[in-house]
This record gives C-alpha cells, structure tokens and sequence, in this order.
C-alpha cells in the first residue's frame, strides 16, 4: 500500500510491506523528490527530480533543520508499519522514540544469483568465477566446464590435485527392504557433483564379526560396484541396483546381499574412488541379522519326543536316538525344544537335569553348550509364548552394465557416465512372528 503524505508543497512518499514472504528480489530506486519548474521558453515546464536524502542534506546543510524544530512543509509521521529508527534526528520527540521495524519481504519476482546483480561485465565475470571456484573448487582452482582445474599449490601428499574434496558417501539401509535373517539391502546416494570431482567406483567391504575372529587381521570381502556387481562377476548371493530419489538428477545405488548367517554382526564399510585415483572416507553401518527361522510346532513335537524318550527307563538304543535328535537341530531351534520342554514337563525335571542324568554329563554337555551360539537377543525372543512363521515377497532392483570397462583404465571411468540396464525382480524372505498370543 503507497501513501503520499503532503503539506504545503513538499510531498513524503511511503509503503507498506507485503507480509507473504515468498522468495525473490528487489529492485530499489532512490526516494526522490520532483517539483515543476518553468524554463526560459517560457510557460514549457518540466519535471526535475533529487534524492530525497539529498534534499534533506541540503536542510541541514542550510541548518534549516534541528533536532526541536521541523521545517515548515515537511510532515514525518511514524505509523505501526515503517516506524522511523531511534537514530534518526527527525523522529527524536519525548516519548516517541520507538525501535527500528522488523524487515517485511515484499512479493518476490525471480531467484538470480549474486553476481547477476553486477552491472559491469569485468566485475560481474570476476565475481562469478571467484564464487565458482570458492564453491565447487574449494577457492583453489577455476571451474572449467565441468571439472575443476587446480592452481599448482592445490596437491596433496600422494602428488594429487586435492582442489575439488572427494565427498564421503552415506551407506544405509534401505528403507523398502526391512532385514532378515539372511537378507539386507543397503543403499547410498551417488555423491558426484554437478561440477568437479567424477566418482569412478564405489568400494563394498563386507565381513561377520564375532568373539571368534580377529576383526584386525580378518578384512572381510571387497567388492566394486563397477567392475564386481555391475558387471555380473559377483556371486548369486550380491545384486546391485540403482534408482533415482526424489529429485531425478539424484541416483540412489544400492546392493542386496542375499546369503547372511541369521543372527550375525557384520559389519559393512563403503568408500568413493574418484577417476584420479583418490578414496573418500569410510562411511560404516554395523547390524546384527534377525533370528533363526523356527518352525514352532515341530520343536514341540520334538520336546513331546525327548520327554517320551526319557520318560521311565531308558534304553541305550532310546538315549542315542534322544541324542542324535538333539545334535541335528539347529541352535535355535534346540532353545525352543528346551522351552517347550520345560513348559510342559518341568515337574519331571527340567530339561538340563534331564538331559544329563538321561545321556551323561558329556553327551548332555556337547548339546547344551550349542545354546552359547545364541545372542541374548534371540534367547529373549525364543521365550515368547508363540512363534509364527510368515513369508512376504519385496520387489528389488537388479542391474546391469551395458559395457564392459577395459581393464587398467578404471579410474579414468565415470560411473555416472556407464549405461545402466535395470530391471524389478522379486526376493522372498521368511520372518518369524514373536508375541505372547496366538494371531499377534
């Protein structure tokens, strides 16, 4: 909203602020003040025009203006909206002093950048190289296309131009695939710039971690994601994949790893490789896989088994078969017998007691040692009153490089560059069901 205030023959333009506050710019012209005057041609007038700010420069220079005492013909009024500063001299009345206004953006036209506001081509050029190279090229090289050129002092220790910094890639898991006992996938977005740096690989480490290895001098399996998964020399366990996140120019990788141990650590570390040769630093993402799959009816029928064969007296052709039985489950399926056993039939004994008294204390302890195997996670959960199984399907991306990379020349290799094929397939993945009730 514009408002003329006027008096006598001078006139204040003021405005108000839009208070939307959607993005854009200004264009501000000076405040100036325009009064007619008549030429020496006679009645021909035209209209002349000064900064306002000079025209009250010119008051005071002429000390027509004081702190007490306004000139006749200029009228200041300080509204809710565009109050006058307490610096301003003008505005220094008793008890009117008020605080500078808090900016209100007006509506916005277009979003440019800086240096577009610079009217003189040299500076403009200058300032836009100089933002350039501070922001792609860390302020130590010229964008040139789209690579950074690196001024001579821009080299590491390993004689590597450094002026472009190889970003770390995030590794993660994949938000469409929740773990299994087997499967994990995990993704991480393509950290490559628009300008400078041109990631070439990305390198997979995978390795189980647990009280038996050496984490130090066991360093897992490597995989590049160029040359291993993409070009379908990695094994049926490890698929690659790849989709765009919400902003098309965006590539999400991925890698699905199909053949884990159930309720094991591993843990999984990804670096970027760029076409000099450089690596980035190590991004790490440690999990534990889900439990065993239990089949829970037949582990009570197994302890039904068990009890049969303790129950009374107790051949030795009946303690061989009780043991056998006993060492052909799985760990985690030996848990739930003994829950199961002690469930229905601890009056007669638990299962351990059992066990020993029945077979012996070495065969019984050959058996109950195998319950060290597992976690105290999947020892809680093996508790539940009920185990279900169920097995739901999850699309996946499985990809494919159109070319094959010559060898020795993987580093001068752009990835983002390399045709990609993609197609939807489907992995099934088995879970258990935990609760304290049938149907939960």
């Amino acid at each position: 909203m514009n408002t003329l205030l006027c008096k006598g023959t001078f006139c204040l333009l003021s405005w108000e602020a839009d208070s939307r506050g959607r993005h854009g710019e200004y264009t501000l012209q000076p405040l100036s003040l325009q009064a007619e005057e008549t030429t020496e041609l006679g009645s021909k007038k035209e209209l002349k025009s000064m900064p306002f700010i000079t025209y009250l420069s010119g008051l005071l220079t002429a000390q027509m203006l004081s702190d007490d005492q306004l000139i006749s013909g200029v009228e200041i009024r300080c509204e809710e909206k565009g109050r006058c500063p307490s610096t301003c001299h003008l505005c220094r009345r008793p008890g009117k002093e008020q605080l500078s206004p808090t900016p209100v953006l007006l509506e916005i036209n277009r979003v440019v950048p800086l240096y577009t506001l610079i009217q003189d081509n040299g500076t403009k050029e200058a300032f836009k190289s100089a933002l350039m190279s501070s922001y792609w090229c860390s302020g130590k090289g010229d964008v040139i296309d789209d690579w950074c050129r690196c001024d001579l002092s821009a080299f590491d220790a390993s004689g590597l131009p450094n002026c472009s910094p190889l970003p770390q890639p995030v590794l993660r898991l994949s938000p469409t695939v929740e773990p299994s006992s087997t499967v994990v996938s995990l993704e991480w977005v393509d950290v490559q710039p628009a300008i400078g740096t041109k990631v070439s690989d990305y390198i997979l480490q995978h390795k189980k971690v647990d009280e038996y290895t050496d984490t130090d001098l066991y360093t897992g399996e490597f995989l590049s994601f160029a040359d291993d998964l993409l070009s379908g020399l990695g094994t049926s366990c490890v698929a690659a994949g790849r989709s765009h996140g919400e902003i098309p120019e965006v590539s999400i990788y991925s890698v699905i790893f199909k053949c884990l141990e159930p309720d094991g650590l591993y843990k999984f570390t990804l670096y970027a490789v760029d076409t000099r040769g450089r690596h980035s630093e190590l991004s790490t993402v440690t999990l534990r896989t889900a439990c065993p799959l239990v089949d829970d009816n037949k582990a009570e029928e197994i302890a039904d088994k068990i009890y049969n064969l303790y129950n009374g007296y107790t051949s030795g052709k009946e303690q061989q078969m009780a043991y056998n039985t006993l060492m052909e489950v799985s760990a985690s399926m030996l848990f739930r017998v003994q829950h199961h056993y002690n469930s229905h039939y601890e009056k007669f004994g638990d299962f351990v007691w059992r066990s020993e008294d029945e077979l012996g204390p070495r065969k019984a302890h050959l058996i109950l040692r195998r319950l060290e195997r597992v976690s105290s996670h999947c020892s809680s959960l093996l508790r539940s009153a009920y185990i279900q199984s169920r097995v739901e399907t999850v699309p996946y991306l499985f990809c494919r490089s159109e070319e094959v990379r010559p060898a020795g020349m993987v580093w001068y290799s752009i990835l983002k560059d390399t045709k990609i094929t993609c197609e939807e397939k489907m992995v099934s993945m088995a879970r258990n069901t935990y609760g304290e009730s049938k149907g939960r």
